[in-house]
C-alpha cells in the first residue's frame, strides 16, 4: 500500500479513442472509478504542445502502478497509440510497472502477427514512413511483446461480465482493498458529486453525519459504497459495516460488528472484545485519535447505533459518519447531541445532512435493464417492445431492473413475453409493493411464487 500511495494514478488506460471512447472503455473507467482506483483515461486530448515521450512519461508513465491497454480493431492505426505502447513497455523494462492488455473485438494472435486490420494499418505505415523503418519496426515489435504477456480476451463473453474480470484482475494486482459494486451504474453521478461535496465541507475540521435514504432496492448500499471506496484515502481509518439491522438481530452480532469496526480502523489488528461494554469503550478510545470514515449500512432504528457505539462518542475533527436507512426521519439534533461529546456534537451542527435517493428516470432504466440483459446498451428490435413493457413494471428501481434483465439474459423472446404476461397478473399497487420492499414482505403465496418463477 505504502508504493501505491505514491502514485498520482493506480491506472493508466491506453485506448483507440474513435474505437471504444463512448463504449467499452467508458464503461470500464467507470467500473474503475467506483472501487476508487484512480484511474488516468489517455482520450488523446492532453496537450499536444509539450513532447509526446515527456508528457505521457512525465505526468503519466511514472505516477501509475498498471497501464491497460485496450486493443480494438482500429488500434494499430493509430501512431499516437503505437508511441504510447512502446513507451509503457520500455517503463516496464526499467520499473515495476505492470501491463495489462485487453483483446477487445480482436484476437492476440492478430496483434502479435500483425495480420487483419492490424497488417492493413502497417501497410499505411511503412509508405507514410518509409524514412523512419526503425520506428515502423519498433511498433511492430512492442505489439508482438504486448501479445507475449497474456492478457485478458472479450470472446463471446457479455461486456459487463468481462469489465468485471477486468476490475478484480487490477484489485488483485494492486491489492486494493474495496468493496463490490456492480460494474454498471446508472443515475448516481450527480448524487455522487452532492455527498462528495458535503465530504469535503469543512472536512479537515468538522464532523458529519449523513442519512442516504430511499425504499428497498433504490440503490443506497450501492451508492454508500461507491463513497466509500472513493474516499477511504482521504481517512486516516475507514470502515463499512454491512446489513447492521439483520446483523445485530443476531447472537452476539453487535460484538461482530464491534470486532469488524475496530479491526478496520486498525488496519487488521486483532482485539479481544468479551461484551458489548468492552467493545464500545474500545470503539471510543480509538476514534477519538483519527479521522475515520465510517458507514452503517440499513439501520432500521437509533437504538442498535447507541448499543453499538455509545453515546457521547468523542470522534476526531474531520471524521465523517454515513447511515443508510429507509427511515429518512432517523437523523435528529436530539440523536446528535446524545451520539456525539459535546465538542463533535457542537462542530457537527452544520454538517448533518440528508440524501435522498429516488427512483430510476424511463431512460435510465432502460439503459440499466439492458445492461443486465444484454452485456450492453442496446436493446435488438425484436425485444424493445417487451423490455419497454418490463422496465415500467420495475418501477425505476435498480434491484429490480438488476434481477429481471439478468433473469432473462440469453433467453427466448418467448421466454421474455411470459415473464411479462406473469408480472402482469399481479396488480398493478401489488407489483411495485414487490419490486419496492422485496419478495419477503409478500404475504400471498400465489404472487411469491410469481416473483420467483420471474426473479430466478
Amino acid at each position: 500500500m505504502s508504493e501505491i500511495s505514491r502514485c498520482t494514478y493506480h491506472v493508466f488506460l491506453s485506448f483507440r479513442g474513435e474505437d471504444t471512447r463512448k463504449s467499452f472503455t467508458d464503461h470500464l473507467y467507470t467500473a474503475l472509478v467506483h472501487l476508487g482506483i484512480q484511474t488516468f483515461r489517455d482520450d488523446e486530448e492532453i496537450e499536444r504542445g509539450n513532447n509526446i515521450k515527456d508528457e505521457i512519461e512525465k505526468a503519466i508513465l511514472h505516477h501509475s502502478k498498471i497501464s491497460i491497454v485496450v486493443f480494438s480493431k482500429n488500434y494499430a492505426a493509430s501512431t499516437w497509440c503505437l508511441n504510447e505502447l512502446v513507451m509503457i513497455l520500455e517503463h516496464k523494462k526499467s520499473s515495476k510497472h505492470i501491463v495489462l492488455p485487453v483483446f477487445y473485438d480482436v484476437d492476440p494472435s492478430q496483434v502479435k502477427n500483425q495480420t487483419g486490420s492490424y497488417a492493413e494499418a502497417f501497410t499505411q505505415h511503412e509508405q507514410n514512413f518509409k524514412s523512419e523503418t526503425n520506428m515502423v519496426q519498433r511498433w511492430r515489435n512492442a505489439l508482438k511483446e504486448v501479445a507475449a504477456i497474456g492478457g485478458m480476451v472479450l470472446q463471446d463473453r457479455h461486456e459487463s461480465q468481462f469489465i468485471q474480470d477486468i476490475v478484480n484482475e487490477v484489485q488483485n494486482k494492486l491489492h486494493l482493498i474495496s468493496l463490490y459494486v456492480p460494474p454498471y451504474l446508472v443515475g448516481i453521478d450527480s448524487f455522487m458529486t452532492q455527498i462528495n461535496q458535503w465530504l469535503e465541507q469543512d472536512g479537515a475540521n468538522k464532523v458529519g453525519i449523513a442519512t442516504i435514504c430511499g425504499i428497498g432496492g433504490i440503490g443506497k448500499t450501492t451508492i454508500a459504497k461507491v463513497v466509500y471506496n472513493q474516499n477511504i484515502p482521504s481517512f486516516e481509518g475507514y470502515s463499512f459495516l454491512a446489513d447492521v439491522r439483520e446483523t445485530s438481530q443476531d447472537c452476539n452480532g453487535l460484538v461482530r460488528l464491534q470486532r469488524q469496526l475496530i479491526s478496520d480502523i486498525l488496519k487488521g489488528k486483532s482485539h479481544k472484545i468479551y461484551n458489548i461494554d468492552n467493545g464500545i469503550n474500545k470503539i471510543k478510545e480509538i476514534v477519538c485519535c483519527r479521522r475515520v470514515l465510517l458507514v452503517l449500512d440499513d439501520v432500521d432504528e437509533l437504538g442498535k447505533i447507541r448499543k453499538l457505539m455509545g453515546t457521547q462518542i468523542p470522534f476526531h475533527p474531520g471524521s465523517k459518519i454515513i447511515i443508510t436507512s429507509r427511515n429518512r426521519c432517523l437523523l435528529n439534533a436530539h440523536f446528535i447531541s446524545q451520539m456525539f461529546d459535546l465538542e463533535a456534537s457542537t462542530s457537527c451542527g452544520g454538517l448533518s445532512k440528508l440524501f435522498e435517493v429516488k427512483e430510476l428516470a424511463s431512460s435510465e432504466s432502460l439503459q440499466l435493464f439492458n445492461w443486465y440483459a444484454f452485456g450492453h446498451n442496446s436493446v435488438p428490435k425484436s425485444s424493445m417492445a417487451y423490455a419497454r413493457s418490463l422496465v415500467k413494471h420495475c418501477g425505476g428501481l435498480p434491484l429490480a431492473l438488476q434481477v429481471l434483465g439478468s433473469s432473462l439474459s440469453s433467453k427466448s423472446v418467448s421466454s421474455w413475453k411470459s415473464a411479462l404476461e406473469k408480472l402482469e397478473e399481479i396488480p398493478g399497487s401489488k407489483i411495485q409493493e414487490i419490486l419496492r420492499i422485496s419478495y419477503d414482505s409478500l404475504e400471498d403465496d400465489h404472487d411469491k411464487n410469481l416473483f420467483l418463477d420471474v426473479a430466478t
